[in-house]
């Protein structure tokens, strides 16, 4: 599984001002530089006074001027984590990888262990089976799964069967890829929910990558934002 940033727009101080506009003010970077350095080597970095307008901004809910920066990514992961992160619509898009048009070899994930089901709660996992049991052999699962489904699926292409029909017998292991954007805002509500640990660790695991890489384009924006 992995996740790519394609491209982003804005940083911090466009959420600043998009916040002070309602004033018709504007901030500015405040730029350090050190003596004997290049002009060019000198640094940017949020005022004090904006970093608290961030904060103050995310922890009374105000959360449009977080809606003017935006994030892209490529993300590959199997299809039932896929699934799941489709459900978060608001303020993101999503175009996917369709084997009703594309009919090369699928890629298959694995899991390394198997989880074992909460005593008391509908959904998630708890603990791990131990792997001696026989019919609980992931190496069997690789075969069943992989390729078993696999080679059905290239028989049926090599018969004349369409892409969009041949696609049924493929597992919810198999992987796909998307492109998913959209703003700051709406990540953070999407990291929000699938890095809780009620969350499916593999979702939780593409989250994360999300996570990571909005707090690198903006750090004061991502703190904030996933603190409140």
């Amino acid at each position: 599984m992995k996740v790519e940033l394609i491209d982003s727009m804005g940083s911090d101080l466009s959420v600043c001002n998009a916040a002070r506009v309602s004033f018709a003010k504007e901030s500015q970077w405040e730029y350090q530089h050190e003596e004997g350095v290049h002009p060019f080597d000198q640094f940017k970095e949020l005022s004090e006074k904006d970093q608290k307008l961030i904060t103050y901004l995310a922890s009374h809910g105000h959360w449009t001027p977080f809606a003017h920066a935006f994030l892209s990514f490529r993300i590959k992961a199997p299809i039932f984590v896929a699934r799941q992160l489709v459900k978060h619509q608001v303020g993101l898009a999503w175009n996917e990888v369709s084997r009703r048009y594309v009919d090369d070899e699928p890629e298959f994930w694995f899991p390394e262990v198997w989880r074992g089901k909460p005593v008391n709660a509908k959904q998630g996992s708890d603990g791990i089976i131990p792997s001696e049991q026989p019919d609980m052999d992931i190496d069997m699962y690789v075969r069943i799964m992989g390729d078993k489904a696999l080679a059905t699926y290239v028989e049926l292409l090599q018969h004349g069967v369409a892409p969009e029909q041949a696609r049924m017998v493929l597992p919810q292991n198999t992987m796909t890829e998307w492109w998913w954007s959209g703003s700051l805002a709406a990540f953070s509500r999407v990291c929000k929910q699938r890095l809780d640990s009620h969350a499916q660790s593999e979702t939780r695991e593409i989250a994360m990558m999300i996570n990571d890489i909005a707090l690198e384009r903006f750090p004061h924006s991502w703190k904030a934002l996933q603190s409140n």
